[in-house]
């Protein structure tokens, strides 16, 4: 059941952090190339939440696998 709550926890940052990640594409079209999207992107703490909701992931699913 922890297992669970902690996917769902990264699933809502990683989906999160993807929709702002997709929402800043908007500055390609602006003039930025993407050299200054993605230094755009590093510096933008809701983008980093889809690197930690991936990471959550990976972890409890990496995890669940353990015999208790």
């Amino acid at each position: 059941m922890v297992n669970f709550f902690f996917i769902l926890i990264g699933f809502i940052l990683s989906l999160v952090g993807s929709t702002y990640a997709i929402g800043y594409l908007n500055l390609l079209s602006m003039g930025y190339n993407l050299v200054e999207y993605v230094n755009f992107i590093c510096r933008r703490i809701e983008c980093w939440y889809l690197v930690v909701g991936l990471t959550i992931m990976v972890i409890a699913i990496y995890m669940s696998g353990k015999d208790d």
